[in-house]
This record gives C-alpha cells, structure tokens and sequence, in this order.
C-alpha cells in the first residue's frame, strides 16, 4: 500500500520475480482496509503516510487480529520516532524508500519467518538516542533547549511562531515524557542529560 504509483510498480515487481505471491495493490487507507479484510494477506507492505491517514494505524488494526500476518513498513522518514512508532504498531520491519531493493526483500524474509519481531537498519541505535532525549520529538526538544532562557509563555510562544495554547501543550508533553513537574525540574533533568 502507497500512494505513489511508482514505489508500487518497483515493490510489485520484486515481489513478483520471489515468485510466492498474489500481488494486490492500495492507494490509500480507505482502500487497504477493504482489501485486507477480503484477502486476509499473509504479507503487508504499506506506506507509512496515505494520503488520507496514516499506515501506522492498518499496522496496528492488522496486528490487533492477526499475530501471524508480516508487516513491513515503508518510510521517507528516518527519523527514531518513525522507527519506534513502528515497533511500538506491531510492525515486523520498517525499511526506508531509499534504501536498496536487497534491503526491502531482506526485511521481507525477516518478515515473514519471524512475523511478531522488528527489524530496522539501526533500531538500536534509536532505541538507546531515544532514551537519552527522553522520547521527545525535534520540536519539543527545541523547546526544551529554550527554557532556561526563562521568556515568558506569551514571548516564547511569538519566538517560536506558535500559540501560547500550544506551546502550553508543548511543556505538558515534554514534563510527562521527562517524568517532571515544571520548568525548574525540566531544565535541571536536561543539564544532567547532557540536552541543554
């Protein structure tokens, strides 16, 4: 499942040439969830941006039912949060679209003797940068190195071109994923990790 012809046309025709399976293709959400539930597929591949949802949410849905059903996900991203979204859906592989085709047919393999494993090119190294950064996202992070500056809510928000609303949602996120209280305790936690 994507929604770019021709990522498709390149994944089916490697497919193809294994010689194990029924290739049936979606271009959105809307349509893999259709398809999923007539075929009942043994292997998925799905995009982890549709056009209108996100492919994280077939992994998680395929997996709720389904143990056995491999999952392999593909991303433009690289980012660690994509990856551990990934792990954390049920997923059996995430693989980039810039990566070479052996990579995606190993990942498949992987995929499919071992469905309810993960494999990524660097899941450790994720795994261990998203214990140091506490889990937080580039963008709270880019808060978090900001708060010892000590700006008011209303000035730090216009600093960084957002609503004090959402900053305030911002903080909460940032204290809960740090097991923090407040601001002091935030920009104290940081120091002692090496994040400010």
């Amino acid at each position: 499942m994507d929604d770019h012809a021709v990522v498709r046309t390149g994944v089916r025709r490697a497919l193809e040439k294994l010689e194990k399976f029924d290739v049936h293709e979606a271009a959105s959400r809307a349509e893999a969830f259709a398809q999923i539930a007539r075929i009942n597929p043994a292997l998925i591949i799905v995009d982890i941006n549709l056009p209108d949802g996100n492919g994280l949410d077939i992994v998680t849905w395929v997996r709720s039912i389904s143990l056995q059903t491999s999952l392999v996900i593909l991303s433009l991203n690289e980012s660690d949060e994509y990856v551990l979204a990934a792990m954390n859906a049920g997923a059996s592989a995430i693989v980039q679209k810039a990566a070479p085709m052996s990579e995606l047919l190993a990942s498949i393999e992987h995929a499919l003797l071992s469905p309810q494993t993960f494999s990524a090119s660097d899941i450790a190294g994720a795994i261990k940068r998203t214990r140091e950064t506490f889990g937080l996202s580039q963008r709270e992070l880019q808060i978090l190195s900001q708060l010892h500056k000590g700006a008011p809510l209303k000035e730090f928000a216009d600093s960084l071109f957002i609503t004090e609303s959402t900053l305030k949602t911002h903080l909460s996120a940032i204290y809960r994923k740090m097991g923090v209280k407040n601001r002091v305790q935030a920009i104290e936690k940081a120091k002692q990790s090496g994040l400010s």
